[in-house]
């Protein structure tokens, strides 16, 4: 018992650890790119005089979630504050991911090398492109997405475990946080339960079959469309469709080497097929027009849960047949895949500091001047800004509502994707984008056309800004104006 439990204590602090260094790699962005999407609807919660106006464009997806009452709640319970609670809750969802993978690869490998080698070449790939999903294996901020991925391995553990009511308590926690992932991990249990009962009653087995039939999509050509690319399959690049096959082919692979375990083949086998089904489902919505509208939930984002299971098959595969115990073999694999992943972040958040730690000053210049917004304006002052703020270069994608917590006309960036999962506010948004574009063109005499229809208070402007406004407040990029 003695030594069950500090075994049990080893691999908390290892898994800790592993955490510490997962954050140090991938770095953390709290306000950042779908930060905009939903901490407005956490921060709404815990002050309720913010944001009079432009609700809309974040309401429609915390509606369809409990993650903004979840993370407002705990804030309140532990009296954290705000940004300190984010971390928390950011630290908790890798340290939670990597705990879901670590039980995963417990029931597919046997050996402590290869389950570390699972869990570690998940910590080294959180931030790694999902195909043409637009999806991260975890976000470099707090989001329902983080919160659902481990949900969904834990679930599918239990599912291999037969624990059907665990998993499915896993399933429905990830429902609450996010409407559409608790999909994937579902579907995946129904899949899994099918193939038993076949093999149950047939004596069929789920070997060769199917192998052929999913390499035939490979020769698929589809016809470009001019929807948005990680909506529709066709729009995608051909890299991104590699990133379709290959691993449907690395996991028919890794079932032909497990063969002596049985449990990782049948799995490896299944997700395979779970891969081709959503492949299938994916051309079934994106290729007829009838069917155009139905592309919005996005089948392929499946790919996110099956590049979890690869990357937990993988890294078991590479812990107990290549790395071994060679230390040094384990620091000729991490370190490099470790400083590349971290120079790919660094280069996607250049102006920004690597890690943005609570109550430290902005190191990026538009955060520095929402920052000053968010403690300088009143708290029903209305913004307008350019559309495209988010585009700009050495913005940071930083979200102004959720970072100076004030209200501001629509964008194109982050509301233009909230209209393209809600169209019932696309006149509204087309409205409103237009009455501030083209921003650089916009003449100071027609600013207070903003004020007058939408009581626009006050402006971002880039710098050098104009002369005839009133700016409190400025820095090297932008400055912050009243409309009197």
């Amino acid at each position: 018992m003695i030594n069950i439990r500090l075994s049990t204590y080893k691999t908390g602090i290892l898994l800790l650890l592993l955490t510490a260094g997962a954050l140090l790699v991938h770095g953390y962005h709290p306000y950042a790119e779908d930060a905009e999407i939903y901490l407005p609807g956490v921060e709404r919660i815990l002050d309720p005089s913010l944001f009079p106006v432009g609700q809309e464009f974040f309401r429609s997806h915390a509606s369809m979630t409990l993650f903004p009452n979840l993370v407002a709640f705990s804030l309140r319970v532990t009296h954290v504050p705000f940004e300190i609670g984010l971390l928390a809750w950011q630290i908790a969802s890798i340290f939670l991911l990597l705990l879901a993978c670590w039980q995963l690869s417990g029931l597919l490998f046997e050996s402590a090398r290869a389950r570390w080698g699972s869990v570690c070449l998940i910590a080294a790939l959180l931030t790694i492109p999902v195909a043409g999903t637009a999806l991260y294996i975890m976000d470099q901020y707090l989001n329902p997405r983080n919160l659902a991925a481990f949900a969904a391995v834990f679930a599918v553990a239990r599912i291999l475990q037969k624990r059907y009511l665990r998993a499915l308590a896993w399933i429905a926690f990830a429902a609450c946080v996010h409407p559409l992932m608790w999909v994937f991990p579902f579907s995946f249990g129904a899949l899994w339960l099918v193939i038993e009962q076949v093999e149950r009653r047939k004596g069929w087995r789920l070997e060769g079959a199917g192998a052929q039939g999913s390499l035939v999509f490979l020769g698929i050509s589809v016809a470009p469309s001019a929807s948005p690319a990680y909506f529709y399959v066709q729009d995608w690049q051909w890299y991104e469709w590699v990133g379709i096959f290959a691993p449907l082919a690395l996991l028919w692979w890794f079932a032909r080497m497990a063969r002596q375990k049985p449990l990782l083949a049948r799995a490896c086998r299944a997700f395979a097929l779970y891969g081709v089904i959503y492949f299938l489902v994916a051309l079934a919505v994106d290729l007829p027009a009838a069917f155009e509208s139905l592309a919005r939930i996005q089948p392929l984002r499946c790919l996110h849960l099956l590049y979890m299971f690869l990357f937990v098959c993988g890294g078991g595969f590479l812990g107990e047949y290549v790395l071994k115990d060679r230390a040094w073999r384990w620091l000729v694999l991490f370190v490099p895949l470790s400083i590349g992943m971290f120079a790919a972040q660094r280069s996607l958040f250049p102006a920004s500091a690597h890690i943005e730690w609570p109550g430290r000053t902005p190191k990026n210049a538009w955060a520095q001047a929402f920052v000053w917004i968010r403690e300088n304006t009143p708290t029903d002052a209305i913004f307008a800004l350019d559309p495209d703020y988010m585009r700009l270069p050495g913005e940071g994608v930083i979200g102004f509502r959720c970072l100076a917590q004030r209200s501001r006309l629509a964008d194109t960036v982050k509301d233009g994707g909230v209209v393209s999962m809600f169209p019932a506010l696309a006149d509204e948004w087309w409205e409103q984008v237009r009455a501030q574009s083209p921003w650089k063109n916009l003449q100071t005499a027609a600013l207070p056309r903003l004020r007058e229809k939408y009581k626009v208070s006050w402006v971002v402007v880039q710098q050098p800004g104009a002369a005839a406004l009133t700016c409190p407040y400025q820095n090297a990029a932008v400055r912050v104006c009243r409309l009197e």
